[in-house]
C-alpha cells in the first residue's frame, strides 16, 4: 500500500504543503484535515504536487475542501506542478476551472504574494497597482522549443 506523505514550509507571505505519493480514499480524510489546519493559518497556501503521483476523487474533494477553508479566511490556496496524472484528474473533474493551477511552486509563489498586495492596495486606492509577472520556471509547454 502507497501512502501519501505530507510536509510543509512556509514563504513569504505562504505555505507550501508538499504532497507525495497516493491520494485515495484511504488517505484523503487525514489529508483533507491537515490541509484545513494550514488553510486557517491567515495565509496563501501553495500546494506543491510534483510528487503526487496519483489522485482519486476523494483527494480531489479534500483539495477542493481545503481551498473553501482558505477562501472563507480570506486567502487562497493554489496548485503548483501536478504530474500528468493528477493534471488530467484535474481536467476530468472540472476542477482545473476552480483552482488556480501553476507549472511550478516559484510561478506560484510570485501570484500569491502580489496578489494580497494588490488587493491591499485596491482597499485604500481606486486605482488597482500593475502587478509584475512571476518569473519563469524553466518549463516548457507542450510545443514549445528550447
Amino acid at each position: 500500500m502507497v501512502s501519501t506523505e505530507l510536509s510543509t514550509r512556509e514563504g513569504d507571505g505562504h505555505v507550501v504543503v508538499m504532497l507525495r505519493g497516493e491520494l485515495d480514499v484511504t488517505q484523503a480524510a487525514s489529508v483533507a484535515a491537515s490541509l484545513a489546519v494550514v488553510a486557517a493559518s491567515g495565509c496563501d497556501v501553495i500546494v506543491d504536487l510534483e510528487g503526487l503521483e496519483y489522485i482519486d476523487s476523494s483527494g480531489m474533494a479534500a483539495l477542493a475542501s481545503a481551498r473553501q477553508h482558505a477562501r472563507r479566511a480570506g486567502f487562497d490556496l493554489l496548485l503548483a506542478a501536478p504530474q500528468q496524472r493528477v493534471l488530467r484528474m484535474l481536467t476530468l473533474t472540472r476542477l482545473i476551472d476552480v483552482f488556480t493551477v501553476h507549472a511550478c511552486v516559484d510561478e506560484a509563489a510570485g501570484i500569491a504574494r502580489p496578489a494580497h498586495v494588490a488587493i491591499a492596495a485596491a482597499a485604500s486606492s481606486p486605482v488597482m497597482p500593475a502587478m509584475t509577472p512571476p518569473a519563469p520556471c524553466g518549463l516548457l509547454a507542450a510545443g514549445d522549443t528550447a
